[in-house]
């Protein structure tokens, strides 16, 4: 069994996460079916259906989420030092070519929201910035064409 590296905030996000998905979206499902199989002939029954396929999606979540959490290698990145970069830290890059400066924290792939500048262990930058330190210049190949970045800094915290 792979082991599924992520941080420990990420593990509480998922445990609060299937917590919700078990305690009040299962109930809630469960109701609807009861709800819907109560209005007759289930064949052509558009609510039972509905509430079937959502019965469905959810218990794929809970199943996914459980599996995860059961491999997850939580890893304390307050622990974590050293001048190179690896999972858990925090990256301060500049785009050689527009000037722009990005921040980036590399997290296990289910914790990855570029957004708020969480990149997946798994993505092209991350795999880029492994083992690189501050003042390496790194080349991604992104979709709109290779992209090369300047480490301005590298932090764990």
């Amino acid at each position: 069994m792979e082991k599924v590296p992520m941080t420990a905030g990420g593990h509480a996000a998922l445990e609060i996460e299937l917590k919700r998905l078990t305690s009040e979206e299962r109930p809630r499902i469960i109701a609807a079916i009861s709800e819907a199989r109560a209005h007759g002939d289930l064949s052509e029954n558009a609510e039972y259906h509905a509430a079937k396929e959502a019965q469905s999606l959810n218990e794929g979540r809970i199943a996914e989420l459980e599996d995860k959490l059961s491999r997850a290698e939580i890893i304390d990145v307050s622990k974590l030092t050293g001048k190179t970069v690896k999972f858990g830290a925090t990256v301060k890059l500049i785009d050689e070519d527009t000037e722009e400066e990005k921040k980036y924290q590399i997290v296990g792939d289910l914790e990855a929201d570029v957004k708020s500048g969480r990149i997946s262990i798994s993505s092209p930058i991350a795999r880029a910035l492994i083992g690189k330190a501050v003042g390496d210049t790194v080349a991604v190949q992104a979709p709109g064409g290779e992209r090369s970045y300047e480490i301005l800094d590298v932090r764990f915290n």
